[in-house]
């Protein structure tokens, strides 16, 4: 199984990898070349491409060609990493390292740090519209993406947990932060690897759920690591959400790993609606007993 694992994800990985240098912030004739620069500066900077992975294996256990998620896939990643970029702003978490490097701002100033993130998001679009899937469900797709970056996902998400910073939250509170905040790109990922391999609405349904489900379990292993790794495991300042409603402030470190099988579980349970699960399955318990 661990073979297969990593296997696998390393041939996703490269696979995107690759696409992403070859094809995004990549214009040579034109003169704004510190933007692509910085766009590239974080895109590239490695990190487990945890979200293009998972849209194109939830295309292949459709029944499609997985690599031709690959356009939603990098649609997504560049969405991800506009968000680390302005989430390391001095004006949100205020972070000088990122994956092991100083943080973009801290590379090439807060003004184009801003622009890079804003290229991204919006360059993510562009991406996206390059996908072979057509009609109905490209309008479906680019609205699955919107929802889960925009107000009523990732952003939404992040509004709330700004709010959180001066009390403390009830369980319901960090659950509507989280559930926006660092699940809505999961669930982007996983429905639209459904999207781009032609499943059914069952399986979008059931995308969503494995994908709210294990957003949370990540969540909190996160905030676990952020009270016990170190910078040098994670690659990037931890201690930084002591002050924070995370889950290991709201239910303590025991808590917090009994919620972690427990949301783990959840997500496998929806991988029902699938065939050939073993990879996702082996990856979800990966992710959520990582202790990096």
């Amino acid at each position: 199984m661990n073979q297969m694992l990593e296997e696998r994800s390393r041939e996703y990985r490269d696979f995107i990898e690759s696409y992403l240098k070859e094809h995004v912030a990549v214009a040579e004739s034109e003169p704004q070349q510190v933007l692509f620069s910085a766009m590239r500066y974080s895109l590239l900077a490695g990190g487990k491409r945890l979200r293009p992975i998972m849209a194109m294996d939830f295309c292949r256990m459709c029944g499609g060609d997985w690599k031709k998620a690959v356009h939603f896939a990098a649609a997504i990643e560049m969405i991800h990493n506009y968000s680390l970029i302005h989430d390391d702003l001095p004006c949100m978490d205020n972070d000088d390292f990122r994956r092991g490097n100083p943080t973009n701002h801290r590379v090439y100033g807060e003004g184009i740090a801003v622009l890079a993130g804003d290229a991204l998001l919006t360059d993510a679009f562009m991406e996206a519209s390059y996908s072979e899937v057509a009609g109905e469900r490209m309008a479906l797709a680019i609205r699955v993406l919107s929802q889960c970056a925009g107000s009523l996902g990732m952003v939404g998400g992040q509004v709330l947990d700004i709010q959180s910073e001066e009390r403390q939250c009830s369980e319901q509170e960090v659950l509507d932060i989280q559930i926006r905040k660092t699940g809505g790109l999961i669930r982007a990922a996983c429905v639209l690897g459904v999207i781009a391999g032609g499943g059914s609405g069952e399986q979008m349904a059931a995308a969503a759920e494995f994908a709210d489900a294990l957003g949370l379990a990540f969540q909190i292993r996160d905030d676990m690591l952020d009270v016990i790794g170190t910078q040098a495991e994670m690659g990037k300042c931890v201690g930084t959400d002591a002050s924070k409603n995370t889950f290991v402030r709201l239910y303590g470190l025991e808590k917090c790993e009994e919620l972690v099988n427990h949301y783990t579980n959840v997500a496998i349970s929806a991988l029902d609606a699938f065939e050939n699960t073993e990879y996702m399955k082996a990856l979800a318990k990966s992710l959520t007993d990582r202790t990096v």
